[in-house]
């Protein structure tokens, strides 16, 4: 061969030979600065960091020491456009072209780390210059992605340096086709595209046809929602598919194969492209394959994008030219598929395991992952995750273990739901499947599935019948219409969950859902018929409480299902009070008018506004854009604003009935009663045990945070009415329950909580322990209270802190 790189390879031993030669050659190189060229970095603009890189090391005379690599997807997506320099490790995010000089003259002239520019940890808020520090990448293990992210997706030269195509040199020096296939099978390697059938007995039934003429495709149609491991692996690495394709070629007995991609694609078939044209003009696609007999080509089939096609029988239909429509199994692909012809159908991660199994050996790989799901797995994080973007990690891992470590937990301090696994096809996992290792038949046993990768991560603000709706309607809009338990079963399923979402929802939609889904899972003609009620059913069988909140109370407590509700603030209340009205009257100077809205819903504005925990705001879609809105303070403010001037209120009260009710305890749920019941003209009465009226508000809640005034205000407010509060009245002691029982035509018991609970440990009932909640009630009703030296407080609720505060002005430390 030609001693410049680039040019044929005829024999193994020219592979040798490339690879010392391109060592060589980068030896006088200092740095290498790998620019991640991934799709999405390519969308932040990584172009322009990259054109400005260049112009500031030509201008630092550096052009001929750091070499500068266009690489594949380095994973960590939100942090693009990201680069990391070699050989320290160091990786630098979310950049900009005016970052560049400074990275140069600071870390590539002055050997100096720019560290305001490298990853800040989520948790500590510190900077994190190395790669193998940061925590998305620390538990992770590459081996289908080895390359991506470290060398340039268009050079050949460089992907042979890294051991590329010498596994298919083994296989064609040392390995019979069957040889080939025993050591796939002794892997253990599943089809990475979902089903997880063994790859290497798919390949056995292959290679025992006497047919002449034989196919290997690969399934690159990758369209679930918020998957793109596939579509990272072709536009990074290239070189590793079209490797593992040739060595399948050659177990079987195939020549040629098919890359079946969609158009919505372009990056990666440009770049699958270019590496398939190289590869053929450099020996290693085409006839005598390395100096050997054996041929195989790759020729690319571009998809218009359906979904079905994902699925083994449409897409070969499709590169056939056919309509994209599954076919009636058996026979199996591998008996008659492509053309007629026996055909291996693997998708692209599971022929970028393969060089890696031939090289390292089958013994190596198997001792990755589980007893049963052998290696590692490819997801794509994303959703409501802090680090999204594409992980490599072992088979078995614990679901929280990619969430809270690699992914970084979810945004804005928000609650983890659910993770979708599997895509439309797929099921939920829940909190309470955190510590599921993360293989196939653990997935299976939850009613989940693997799926080709996609993992998307859904926090407290997730609807779960919207998100059937979202899946149904996907797969619904997507169904070929061959089958009728497809076509029109997901059609009558998506139509009862619409009802249900709309506020439309029936006694026995639940139910008929359910078994909807059962029967178009056992009749569906192919796989993603079958499974495509896998969400609903996933969603129903975890989040059944949130189906009946819609159909029986018409309220969706995500804040998600617009019909149901006024806003997401007012959905967020649980007293539903109407925060866009009174905020909108409060904007208008009608202080008065706004106070009267809030008490439609709740008569305790003022007391609210001070000590509510404000779901509402939470929800505010202004938190969407910078921060949510001060909506318990601008409660507060119109409470004070009416009250300060302590006028008698004209509340609308309906002429009086000869009806009374009696409610036992003056808290805020009995007051709340008696000021309703008041309202529609009942005669209602209320009785304390305490000597003041408020309950919890007036002893559970410090004075400091609740004023005695505030409180004495809003129950006068109540009291005008026309409700009576008769105090220091203990039932069963100054008056009997039957008394109260004859007086009154209904009784309301509103005791509240009383006794504060124990925390089931040795020695909570000796001298000096005090409960909480007894210590509150204490103060504020006045009794002798002694504290001194150290208070220690177990707890970290509200009454654990206001405790810790009231002990503190006593004199504790």
């Amino acid at each position: 061969m030609s001693n410049d790189l680039g040019s044929k390879i005829q024999s193994v031993e020219d592979l040798d030979f490339i690879k010392q030669k391109y060592n060589e050659e980068i030896g006088k190189y200092s740095h290498f600065v790998c620019i991640c060229s991934g799709a999405g970095c390519i969308s932040s603009n990584c172009g322009a960091v990259k054109d400005a890189l260049i112009e500031e090391i030509k201008a630092a005379g550096l052009s001929e020491t750091v070499k500068i690599n266009l690489t594949g997807c380095l994973g960590l997506c939100n942090a693009g456009p990201a680069m990391i320099i070699e050989p320290e490790g160091v990786l630098y995010c979310n950049l900009r072209p005016e970052n560049m000089k400074k990275i140069v003259n600071q870390h590539l002239l002055g050997n100096k780390i720019a560290e305001e520019f490298c990853y800040t940890n989520i948790d500590t808020g510190k900077k994190v210059p190395y790669v193998n520090d940061i925590e998305f990448f620390k538990k992770q293990k590459k081996v289908v992605l080895r390359n991506c992210g470290q060398i340039d997706y268009s050079s050949m030269d460089e992907y042979i340096s890294k051991e590329g195509y010498f596994a298919l040199a083994k296989v064609l020096k040392k390995f019979t086709p069957l040889q080939v296939i025993e050591e796939i099978k002794k892997s253990g390697l599943r089809g990475r595209g979902g089903g997880g059938f063994p790859t290497g007995l798919k390949w056995m039934l292959a290679a025992k046809s006497d047919e002449n003429q034989k196919y290997v495709i690969c399934n690159a149609d990758e369209g679930d929602p918020g998957a793109f491991m596939d579509r990272s692996l072709l536009e990074g690495d290239p070189h590793n598919v079209i490797e593992g394709m040739a060595i399948a070629g050659y177990a079987i007995g195939a020549d040629k194969g098919y890359v079946y991609v969609r158009a919505e694609y372009p990056l990666a078939v440009e770049r699958l492209d270019f590496a398939i044209n190289e590869a053929r003009e450099r020996n290693i696609l085409g006839e005598n394959i390395l100096g050997t007999n054996f041929k195989f080509n790759i020729e690319i089939r571009i998809g218009a994008g359906a979904f079905v096609c994902g699925e083994e029988t449409a897409l070969m239909n499709s590169v056939e030219g056919k309509r994209g429509e599954p076919r009636q199994k058996p026979p199996y692909p591998s008996d008659k598929g492509l053309f007629g012809k026996p055909t291996i159908i693997n998708n692209v991660e599971t022929f970028g395991n393969i060089s890696a199994i031939i090289l390292n050996g089958a013994e190596w790989f198997s001792k990755i992952g589980t007893e049963k799901s052998k290696g590692t797995k490819i997801f794509a994080l994303a959703g409501d995750i802090n680090n999204t973007g594409i992980i490599e990690v072992p088979m078995g891992i614990k679901l929280g273990e990619i969430i809270f470590n690699i992914g970084g937990g979810i945004p804005k301090g928000k609650k983890f739901k659910i993770a979708q696994t599997g895509g439309p096809s797929g099921g939920c996992l829940t909190k309470e499947h955190l510590n599921t290792p993360i293989d196939y038949d653990s997935l299976n046993e939850l009613g989940a599935i693997m799926g080709s990768g996609g993992l998307i991560c859904m926090n407290e603000d997730a609807c779960m019948v919207d998100v059937a709706r979202y899946f149904m309607e996907f797969v619904q809009d997507e169904s070929c219409g061959k089958c009728t338990a497809c076509r029109l079963g997901t059609k009558r399923m998506l139509e009862i969950i619409q009802r249900i979402i709309g506020g439309k929802g029936k006694e026995g939609d639940v139910e008929l859902l359910a078994e909807l889904a059962e029967t178009v899972k056992a009749t569906a003609l192919c796989g993603l018929g079958q499974s495509a009620p896998n969400p609903v059913l996933s969603t129903i069988k975890y989040f059944r409480d949130e189906y009946d909140e819609h159909i029986k109370y018409k309220y969706c407590r995500a804040g998600v299902c617009s019909e149901l509700f006024i806003s997401p603030c007012e959905n967020a209340c649980p007293a539903g009070v109407n925060v866009p009205g009174y905020i909108a009257l409060i904007a208008a100077g009608r202080v008065k008018d706004a106070y009267n809205l809030i008490r439609q819903e709740n008569p305790f504005p003022s007391v609210c506004g001070r000590v509510c925990t404000h779901p509402c705001e939470s929800k505010c879609r202004r938190g969407q854009l910078d921060e949510p809105l001060a909506i318990a303070d601008l409660k507060r403010y119109a409470a004070d604003e009416v009250l300060k001037y302590n006028e008698p209120f004209t509340d609308l009260v309906f002429p009086r009935k000869d009806k009374s009710v009696g409610i036992i305890g003056a808290g805020p749920s009995g007051l709340t009663c008696a000021y309703y019941l008041g309202r529609l003209g009942y005669d209602v009465t209320v009785y304390e045990t305490q000597p003041v009226a408020g309950g919890v508000l007036v002893f559970g809640i410090p004075e400091y945070r609740l004023p005695n005034e505030v409180v004495k205000r809003e129950i006068d407010a109540i009291k005008q009415v026309g409700i009576k509060i008769l105090t220091g009245m203990e039932v069963g002691k100054d008056i009997s329950f039957k008394e109260i029982r004859e007086r009154h035509n209904s009784l309301y018991i509103s005791t509240g909580t009383q006794l504060s609970r124990n925390v089931g440990v040795p020695g909570e009932k000796l001298p000096g322990v005090y409960h909480g909640l007894d210590f509150l009630k204490d103060v504020n009703l006045g009794k002798p209270v002694k504290l001194s030296g150290v208070a220690a407080v177990i707890g970290g609720g509200n009454t654990a802190i206001d405790a810790a505060r009231v002990a503190v002005r006593f004199g504790a430390k």
